[in-house]
């Protein structure tokens, strides 16, 4: 939920702090503020994103620009009544735990200090560039011919373009480059796919190698080699941050092999490793991390996450150390098994969850059950997760042709219900013209 709206907050049993504004910034900050370009809209129905108890209001499109979210999240806060508890334009440079008060000391850069008996921290992971270890691309970066997808706002490049990366922006960028000039080729560096040309986008796999800048040369892992590429952009994702905290409380790194779970914290650049239910230290369920997991539907994941989170602030004999600790034991041993004797790798793929977010979020609602009343996810977001592809591709010929605005006129003046509906109608069209469609049981 928060970290969504592009503002860091700290959750306290006191008040909540606004530590760092993200909203929609030009890109001349090192790195920006925020990473979202001027074409950028969600790549999830906005149904399935809201927040389980406030929709987004009738007539919105099904998958609408950053303004129109940034809008839902301030009514959201209106609604509410968040807005005085929020400080805004305030940055926390540091939160340390001091044991002989049991209390949590939190400096801001106005240079006060407060005293805080529990701590959320949900300062988000789409600030910090991560940069993919390849030789020669310092080279590059030197000359300015390539930078990270952060600092991306228009498609304003000139010549060839090299995007490394098959995420959601890998592919929207590519997308943007070409509706700008559809003359130029794109390259577009997609680790395990195959070599294929669909127009002036060539599909390529992985990058070996960044040689001759002057040349714009790039080899592949297959040997393919590609000259006179003009730019390179690095839509290779972001690295978790937490400036305010350091050790002892966390370590940067990656942790050892388990068995024994390690006795430390570790910032893994990746998340954070252990967490009990990926929110809350063993040493001290008085702090919880909050948004770390990866391919999710964000809002309403962050909202079970924090009904978790208070019913341990109101309950603390709720948190059971040993049940916790066998959960990570069971999850690690499964991923060990399926990637092997690698931290490295364990480490990138802990905290991404996909279509494992719906147990997860309803074994966060059973778990908070005595503290909130939080509804179960229902099965049509499960479908309309499962078919987040096809759904935007429909939605998007529906735009081409002009009648995407006559679908939603009016749509959920009378309820959820009503979008409900309008996805599955989307479904039936897309079902209708042989687009594949997933089932869900």
């Amino acid at each position: 939920m928060l970290e969504a709206c592009g503002k860091f907050f700290l959750f306290t049993c006191h008040c909540i702090l606004t530590v760092y504004c993200r909203l929609p910034s030009p890109a001349g900050d090192d790195p920006p503020l925020t990473p979202l370009y001027d074409s950028l809209t969600t790549n999830l129905p906005h149904p399935v994103m809201a927040f389980t108890d406030y929709c987004f209001p009738p007539s919105t499109p099904v998958f609408p620009p950053a303004s129109v979210v940034q809008a839902y999240l301030q009514s959201y806060a209106e609604h509410f009544g968040l807005i005085p508890h929020i400080q805004f334009n305030t940055s926390v440079t540091s939160v340390e735990h001091k044991s002989d008060l049991d209390k949590w000391k939190v400096k801001i850069d106005t240079g006060e200090e407060f005293l805080f008996d529990m701590v959320v921290v949900c300062n988000g992971h789409y600030r910090l560039p991560r940069y993919p270890d390849v030789p020669g691309l310092d080279a590059w970066r030197r000359h300015n011919k390539a930078t990270h997808s952060a600092w991306y706002r228009q498609p304003k490049y000139s010549g060839n373009i090299l995007v490394v990366g098959s995420g959601p922006s890998g592919n929207d960028i590519s997308a943007d480059l070409l509706s700008a000039d559809a003359s130029r080729t794109i390259i577009q560096s997609m680790p395990g796919e195959q070599n294929k040309d669909e127009g002036n986008l060539k599909i390529r796999g992985r990058v070996s190698r960044f040689e001759d800048v002057n040349l714009g040369q790039v080899v592949f892992e297959d040997g393919t080699v590609h000259s006179g590429i003009d730019y390179c952009i690095l839509a290779t994702g972001y690295q978790t941050s937490f400036p305010f905290l350091s050790e002892p409380f966390i370590r940067k790194g990656i942790p050892p092999l388990v068995p024994p779970l390690p006795l430390d914290l570790y910032d893994t650049s990746c998340g954070v490793f252990p967490l009990a239910k990926h929110i809350f230290p063993f040493a001290n369920p008085t702090i919880g991390f909050v948004g770390l997991p990866l391919k999710i539907i964000p809002f309403p994941l962050t909202e079970y996450q924090a009904c978790a989170i208070f019913h341990v602030f109101a309950h603390p004999e709720a948190f059971d150390i040993r049940r916790e600790a066998t959960d990570i034991l069971t999850r690690y041993e499964r991923l060990r098994t399926e990637i092997g004797d690698n931290p490295v790798r364990i480490s990138k793929e802990w905290n991404v969850m996909s279509v494992e977010q719906f147990d997860y979020c309803n074994q966060l609602r059973e778990f908070a059950a005595k503290s909130y009343e939080i509804v179960k996810v229902e099965k049509w977001v499960e479908l309309a997760y499962a078919n987040k592809g096809v759904l935007r591709q429909v939605w998007r010929m529906l735009e081409k042709s002009g009648e995407a605005e006559k679908w939603v006129k009016g749509v959920g003046e009378k309820g959820k219900e009503e979008w409900v509906a309008l996805l599955e109608g989307l479904l039936d069209k897309a079902r209708a013209i042989d687009l594949p469609v997933v089932h869900v049981e």
